[in-house]
């Protein structure tokens, strides 16, 4: 399965590395030999036609938006709009030439939307939970996040990201991060700095986060299909970008009513 009509910048070849060794569950230096010798035959089975979840969490004005608009769109806006229940993107890539698609969920922080944010929670591959590395005050919400956003998934790769690096000193970020490492760690998650003002390590962690939800989802494949053939392989639900638009107006049409 060729990989086509993906941008360059969403091609990968190289596994990328984490933020921090010592701060991360994930220890593969590369994609796995299994994974490297599927994709050069081509042989990755339905991988390039499924869509894998992620889900952004986190508290409100933390940066979650921020973060997607520069990875998705390369663009920072000052004006901060809250979001309203739910909002996604899809980005597609070309890793080791196999076809890719990451369906990203942005969801609000305000706890009047929780309820609706919380109905596209099931199902993630990825979680990510975002803080402010400049109000301290957003690091111990992390571990509720985490809990919250995981409890209707098997297994999701879990990220720990503080944005808005830009904003605090040198010493203030390693306090920061210090201490958010330490909740990561507890969780089982991988942690990230990074500033979507700037752009600061926003593309090393997507592509980060992009090719460990590749690994995974191609070792799931080949042990599915070496299972059974006819077997649906994996987990991961394909969802036409119609039916997603139809739901997203809807949801927005909800939110204004509540």
């Amino acid at each position: 399965m060729m990989a086509q009509n993906v941008p360059t910048n969403r091609i990968i070849t190289d596994f990328p590395a984490p933020y921090d060794a010592d701060a991360s569950p994930y220890k593969k230096l590369n994609f796995h030999p299994k994974v490297k010798t599927a994709c050069s035959e081509n042989k990755t089975g339905c991988v390039g036609l499924k869509i894998c979840k992620a889900v952004l969490v986190g508290d409100v004005a933390v940066g979650k938006t921020s973060l997607v608009n520069r990875f998705c769109h390369d663009v920072f806006d000052r004006d901060y709009k809250a979001t309203i229940g739910v909002d996604f993107e899809i980005e597609k890539f070309s890793i080791l030439n196999t076809p890719f698609t990451l369906q990203i969920w942005d969801t609000a922080g305000q706890e009047r939307f929780k309820s609706i944010a919380s109905s596209y929670y099931r199902g993630a591959h990825v979680v990510i939970v975002v803080f402010d590395l400049s109000e301290e005050g957003t690091i111990s919400s992390i571990s509720r996040w985490m809990e919250d956003a995981t409890a209707t998934s098997t297994n999701p790769l879990k990220f720990v990201v503080g944005t808005k690096k830009d904003l605090v000193s040198q010493a203030a970020c390693r306090a920061a991060e210090d201490r958010a490492k330490e909740v990561a760690q507890s969780l089982g998650a991988e942690y990230w700095s990074l500033s979507a003002k700037t752009g600061e390590n926003v593309k090393s962690f997507s592509f980060r986060c992009v090719s460990l939800t590749f690994d995974a989802a191609v070792l799931r494949e080949l042990e599915s299909s070496g299972q059974a053939s006819q077997k649906q392989i994996g987990a991961i639900k394909i969802e036409k970008s119609d039916n997603l638009y139809d739901r997203k107006r809807k949801m927005k049409l909800d939110c204004c009513k509540t």
